[in-house]
């Protein structure tokens, strides 16, 4: 079977028309449609009136197998049914050998004229081929309205007048979600659509119908169900932005390109529903012309279509952009807009001009970072844009570089600024040419404006210059030690404001402006320097062998100004310091050979009045040369050891003569403690030796020792002595009567309360009276075994009064307020919990108790409790009353 779908759809209706080619290839006309019945036979319908159908192309199918008749499938592209009505008529299809023609029509349909079967036969015999079933896609418009369930198709087999044949359907769509959209009937084998359909929620379905006999078996192989759904215009265009900002340079020419807008439609975009158009609805302002924007209505693709732009006239463009499908179509289409903002780019079209052509100013001499003038410059460009930003030159006028100008970012004006100082005697004026520009170049044709450049006058006043010195600092050397008066230079000042006649003077104040030793004088008219004391090299104030001084010059202008001149004396050294010997103090042992001193010596001079020394023991006294000697190492060393094999312990001065090599030479005895020591194997002085070394003989030790003792001694027993006193103090106070113990607060309970806090205190307060005299004036009588005796006790002396309260009322009084102001002292001001009292008490707790009448309780119980509880029983017992 070739082509099987006739059943549920007229014959007109097929979405395919199919030319077959036969073994002989013979072509049947378009407008036939080839199907079958069975296997032998080719039905060929006419269609009753024109359809048009697109089709695409393809490769030929072959339905042959290997032997047999041939049959090729093509689809073609669209094809026309001109003809509505054609004649049934024997003529229609050629004959040819081999082939039988026969008529047939096909009952209940209205749409087939006729029916020609032609049976095909061959001289080698043809073989019975299988057949599949083919169902032509089937197109659904979406958004149907109904009614629902609404008939697609009918599949029937072949086999049906055989046997009873069960129909159902298989994929998304039927047994897959979305569930139920289609369905089938078993029996009849026609499918439903059962709600309406939407394109844009899915496009296609994919079936597989499927023939089974009653028992469930497979009677035809299943076949594929296409169903398409149609689109409709039910989608407006929606633009991906509600507002586009896009931006053109002013003076743009027509064509340029702006921006472009986009609007998607949900709809198919190869049908009309989907085809989207745009246009351009209005343009604020409009100006200078309503039309300078258009737009592509395919790509939307904005771009100026008229010259004029000029950002300092209109800055923003609002245009109102509509994008409407059905290709455009107004009347049929859904439309929708969005607003493109398009900004007017600034370019450089303006040149800067200063708003005047000269400028002037005035600066005092010898000022810099001074602004002289400020120039303004008018430029209609974009503020604080390149394009408006000024850039000044200065053209001519300023040889020596004595001003710039710098651009004040805030209001673009040009500072003329002096960064060289300029001098009235050298320049009484300046007149300088400058020229402005932007940071950006200017655009293509747009030239410099005669305004661009301008004048700038400046008058430099003159004002009272500081002396100034032709050698500063001013070096000279020189000898140390010269002496006093002895004149060293000339400092020479000169005043640079030649035209003022002013005459300087040298500051002879003391101190000076910076003499640190005070060594020098200076003439307050000639500037001449004398020294006023020796100069020493050795001095602390000389730093690298230089002595430096500042001397003030002052001219008589009103007011005077003043200049400094800074004089620096290197002072050449000369031999006049002796050398000292190093160390001042040594330790050698008490034997020879086990230890040496080594020896050298400084001189607070230089080089050469320095080593190599010479270092030598005196002749006087004898006994040093007996029992010392020096070895030379180098020109700065020497050694010092013992001469005879022993020497006692102890510190011995050993003068040695130390003498440099100056010319002439110094020399100078100096004089080295040394230490003689035993020493161990080893060389090192011993613990007691040093002692010894020290000047201390063992008897002197072993007295120091006693002496350390005895005052370690003396401090224990005095500790011991005052612990004893402090014990029979206490022991004192405890001897008081207990029954004048009277402590009114002490009473104990068994209860759960506060109390006072502080019971201990001192009752020989309460005991001792503020004075004696009505004691010592008592006459003799009876008196209590722990009343103090009447008359002095010598022997037991009368301790100070303690410093306390003048009465017993302000002792408690403090106390009172101490406990008052200590928090942490109890009785606490906080919630008392009591135990649960039981399930019998009226009171449901303590804090809501409330009275209760005789009638609430049984006191019977009280008279049980025997003679003690009589009274008690008689007052709640119900007793009689009085």
């Amino acid at each position: 079977m070739v082509t099987k779908a006739l059943a549920s759809y007229p014959f007109c209706r097929l979405s395919e028309v199919i030319a077959g080619i036969l073994e002989d290839h013979r072509v049947l006309k378009f407008w036939d449609c080839i199907t079958s019945e069975e296997p032998s036979q080719i039905y060929i319908s006419l269609i009753h009136h024109s359809i048009r159908h697109t089709f695409s192309n393809s490769e030929p199918v072959s339905l042959s197998q290997n032997h047999g008749p041939t049959i090729s499938i093509f689809i073609h592209s669209t094809v026309t049914f001109p003809t509505p009505n054609i004649p049934c008529r024997e003529s229609i299809l050629k004959k040819k050998k081999n082939h039988k023609e026969g008529l047939k029509v096909a009952p209940n349909n209205e749409n087939l004229l006729c029916l020609r079967c032609i049976t095909l036969s061959s001289a080698h015999g043809l073989r019975r081929q299988k057949r599949d079933w083919v169902i032509p896609p089937i197109n659904v418009p979406e958004n149907s309205r109904g009614p629902f369930p609404q008939q697609l198709v009918r599949i029937r087999s072949d086999k049906d007048k055989e046997i009873h044949i069960r129909y159902s359907i298989t994929g998304v769509g039927a047994d897959q979600p979305p569930m139920e959209v289609f369905n089938i009937d078993p029996v009849s084998g026609r499918m439903y659509v059962t709600r309406p359909m939407d394109r844009e929620e899915r496009a296609s379905y994919h079936l597989r119908a499927h023939a089974v006999d009653m028992n469930g078996n497979k009677v035809e192989n299943p076949i594929d169900l296409y169903i398409y759904v149609i689109d409709m215009n039910d989608n407006r265009p929606e633009f991906i932005n509600q507002v586009y900002n896009g931006s053109v340079d002013e003076g743009s020419k027509p064509g340029t390109y702006v921006m472009t807008v986009t609007a998607n439609d949900a709809d198919d975009g190869t049908t009309a529903n989907g085809m989207v158009r745009y246009r351009i609805v209005t343009q604020t302002p409009q100006s200078p012309s309503q039309n300078m924007f258009t737009i592509n209505s395919e790509t939307g693709d904005i771009v100026t279509v008229a010259a004029g732009l000029d950002r300092e006239k209109v800055q923003q463009y609002i245009v109102i952009v509509q994008a409407t499908d059905m290709e455009g179509n107004l009347n049929y289409g859904l439309s929708n807009t969005a607003t493109a903002i398009i900004t007017v780019t600034d370019v450089n079209d303006n040149p800067p001009e200063f708003t005047t052509s000269t400028y002037s100013g005035e600066v005092p001499e010898n000022r810099v970072e001074v602004v002289v003038a400020n120039l303004t410059v008018m430029d209609r460009d974009q503020p604080h844009s390149p394009n408006w930003n000024a850039i000044y030159r200065i053209i001519s006028g300023d040889p020596s570089g004595h001003f710039t100008i710098r651009t004040d970012p805030v209001t673009n004006e040009g500072m003329v600024t002096v960064v060289k100082a300029v001098d009235y005697e050298m320049n009484r004026a300046f007149m300088l040419t400058v020229m402005v520009s932007n940071q950006a170049p200017l655009a293509s044709g747009i030239q410099m404006s005669f305004q661009s450049t301008a004048g700038v006058t400046i008058s430099v006043t003159d004002v009272n210059e500081a002396p100034y010195f032709p050698t500063n600092h001013k070096l000279i050397r020189l000898e140390e030690g010269v002496p006093t008066g002895t004149v060293l230079t000339t400092f020479s000042a000169v005043d640079p404001d030649r035209f003022m006649q002013q005459a300087v003077r040298w500051d002879t104040r003391q101190p000076r402006l910076s003499d640190p030793a005070n060594w020098l004088n200076i003439n307050a008219t000639n500037g001449q320097i004398t020294t006023a004391a020796v100069l020493d090299r050795e001095s602390d104030y000389i730093k690298n062998n230089v002595y430096e001084a500042t001397f003030l010059a002052a001219d008589n202008g009103i007011p005077p100004a003043s200049g400094t001149g800074t004089l620096q004396i290197y002072l050449i050294d000369i031999n006049d310091n002796a050398p000292e010997l190093l160390p001042k103090e040594a330790q050698i042992c008490e034997k020879p050979n086990l230890n040496v001193i080594n020896i050298t010596a400084a001189d607070a001079d230089i080089d050469p009045n320095v080593g190599p020394f010479v270092f030598e023991l005196p002749s006087v006294p004898s006994a040093v040369r007996k029992n010392w000697t020096i070895t030379r190492l180098n020109g700065d060393y020497a050694q010092l050891s013992l001469r005879i094999m022993y020497l006692e312990a102890g510190v011995y001065d050993v003068p040695i003569i130390v003498t440099d090599s100056g010319n002439p030479p110094l020399y100078n005895t100096s004089v080295i403690k040394v230490k003689v020591c035993p020493c161990d194997e080893n060389g090192d002085c011993t613990t007691i030796g040093a002692v010894a070394a020290a000047g201390l003989g063992t008897g002197a030790i072993i007295a120091i020792l006693i002496c350390i003792i005895i005052l370690l001694t003396m401090v224990l027993l005095f500790v011991v002595w005052m612990k004893r006193r402090e014990k029979e103090r206490h022991t004192k106070q405890l001897l008081i009567d207990p029954e004048d113990d009277v402590r009114d607060n002490i009473l104990k309970y068994d209860e759960e309360g506060g109390g006072e806090e502080d019971q201990d205190y001192d009752l020989s307060q309460l005991q001792q009276p503020e004075t004696m005299d009505h004691v010592l004036n008592k006459t003799p009588g009876v008196r209590r075994v722990d009343e103090r005796p009447i008359g002095a006790e010598p022997q037991y002396p009368i301790r100070p009064v303690i410093p306390h309260p003048g009465d017993i009322g302000d002792f408690i009084n403090e106390g009172l307020r101490a406990a008052d102001n200590d928090p942490t002292a109890p009785p606490y001001d906080s919630l008392l919990v009591f135990d649960y009292e039981g399930s019998g008490s009226t009171a449901g707790s303590v804090s809501s108790l409330n009275s209760s009448s005789s009638g609430d309780q049984d006191y019977d119980y009280l008279n049980d409790w025997g003679p003690r509880f009589k009274k008690l029983a008689d007052m709640y017992g119900g007793g009689e009353e009085d």
